[in-house]
């Protein structure tokens, strides 16, 4: 087994981890952002889900150039993950910087943001789409098939670990979960910043020390995330 298979085998294993009764929406799509980076040769990913008006939201980012660019696709109502949501297909746009036309607000932002190719893929089981993951690119570029499908699954499997519940409870606590993903990630947002600030770091090195202590410590992101905000984790180790 190569270690690309093997890694792929260990990242599915530690997807399906998650699926437990403690679950943790915005870890689970914290370590899926990242994971996507690695195995599917991109540079960037950002994960949306839907609230429970249907509205998109930001969940999860590898880069803090990546959440600046999803925030502005969904406050101006297009690009890949808007039309991957509501159309429930992937997809695709190779170059950037001929995507004016279909894109004209969120082409222009991408290539400022150092982004000239992206793929975007619907996170849907069956006629149920809950949200898409944006995958992004330095350099123009058409992901081989197989990189495709891989992240498609890792979608799927996201989608299952989001709507799995409905199988045990009923649909208003599996929105309440969502809804609590979204705000989950506010707090995460403001910790960043107190970090940032606090030690004049970069924002993606504040998230990345949050990441790690609750990896560390068995903690909850968003656990984490509060205490930084109320003041506490002053010796905040990653």
């Amino acid at each position: 087994m190569s270690t690309t298979d093997r890694r792929v085998r260990e990242t599915f294993v530690e997807l399906a981890d998650t699926l437990v009764d403690d679950y943790d929406v915005l870890g689970f799509l914290d370590v899926l952002a990242h994971r996507v980076v690695e195995l599917l040769d991109v540079d960037a990913c950002g994960v949306v889900l839907a609230d429970h008006h249907g509205t998109l939201s930001l969940v999860a980012a590898s880069t803090e150039e990546t959440r600046l660019l999803e925030l502005s696709q969904l406050q101006n109502s297009e690009g890949p993950c808007y039309d991957a949501f509501h159309g429930g297909r992937p997809v695709s746009m190779e170059d950037l910087r001929k995507g004016d036309e279909r894109w004209p607000l969120f082409a222009p932002a991408a290539r400022e943001a150092g982004f000239l190719g992206v793929h975007a893929l619907p996170m849907r089981l069956r006629e149920v789409v809950v949200g898409a993951m944006n995958l992004f690119a330095v350099r123009p570029r058409k992901l081989p098939d197989d990189l495709l499908a891989l992240g498609q699954a890792m979608a799927d499997v996201a989608t299952i670990g989001i709507l799995h519940e409905r199988t045990i409870r009923q649909q208003g606590v599996v929105v309440g979960q969502l809804q609590s993903a979204l705000d989950s990630r506010i707090l995460v947002e403001q910790a960043k910043g107190v970090l940032a600030e606090r030690r004049s770091i970069s924002v993606d090195e504040s998230f990345a020390l949050l990441r790690g202590h609750a990896r560390s410590t068995n903690s909850k992101l968003r656990d984490v995330a509060a205490a930084v905000v109320a003041g506490g984790l002053t010796d905040l180790r990653a």
